[in-house]
Formats: C-alpha cells, structure tokens, sequence
C-alpha cells in the first residue's frame, strides 16, 4: 500500500531539513568535501528523478489497463441502469467520487514526487556553488599571494 500523503510530506519535509542542515555544514568544509557531497548530490537526483519516471510509467501502463476495465464495468453500469436508473445512479455517483478522490490523490503524489526531484536538483546546484565559490577564492587568494 502507498504512503499516505500526509506521511510523504512529512518525509519531505525532512528531506529539506536535512538539505539545509548539509548546506549549512558545507559551507564550513573544504573544497574536496564539497565537491564529494556534490558528486553524492548528484548522484542522489539521478537516483530521484528515474524513481518518478518509473513512477509515471507504471501508472501511465495500469492506467491503460483500468481504463479498458472501466469503460467495460461502464458499459455493464448502463445496461443495469436502464431496468434500475436511481439505484445505480448513486452507485455510479459514488465510483465517480472514488475515482475522482484516487486521481487526485495520485496528482497530489506526484507533486511531491517532483518536489523531491526538485529539493534533490537545489542541493546540487548549492553544492555546485558553494565549490564554485571556493575556487574563485582560491583563484583571488593565489592571485594576491604571487603579486
């Protein structure tokens, strides 16, 4: 069964804490540290973003499937309908409902999918800059040291 949203929030929000903690710790590092966590960085939004690609695959192939199984059961729904109209009227009401409630549950996934993506892409590019930084100090520090 899937995470509840509210759990993946949660779980996303320690993910940026954590981001924000390493942030904070590399900026007091070493050139060769940084670019290590960098390196991880990168390989760790790599790592997230072909999870969400699978993801949306997976979804995108069942998807297909339920869609031939729910025009099927829609077809069947109509039929009944016609003999029994307010009866399955609010059955299909219903499934409607829970469709609706499970697609946007699923949007809702994968939004914060995406915010994952994206938190792991930001800790890079802070990384990056962060190393990027260092070495134009380093540039400016030899500059002033052979002048």
């Amino acid at each position: 069964m899937a995470k509840r949203l509210s759990d993946r929030l949660s779980d996303l929000s320690a993910r940026a804490k954590n981001i924000e903690d390493a942030v904070a710790a590399a900026e007091k590092e070493g050139h060769d540290k940084v670019v290590a966590r960098a390196a991880e960085a990168r390989a760790s939004a790599t790592a997230a973003a072909d999870r969400v690609k699978q993801s949306i695959k997976a979804a995108s192939d069942a998807g297909a499937t339920k869609w031939g199984a729910m025009e099927a059961k829609l077809g069947a729904d109509l039929e009944a309908l016609k003999s029994r109209a307010s009866e399955k009227k609010r059955a299909i009401d219903a499934k409607i409902a829970e469709r609706d409630a499970e697609h946007a549950e699923d949007d809702a996934g994968f939004a914060i999918d995406y915010a994952v993506v994206s938190i792991e892409q930001a800790k890079l590019a802070v990384f990056d800059a962060i190393s990027a930084r260092q070495d134009a100090d380093a540039a400016k520090a030899s500059i002033k040291t052979t002048a």
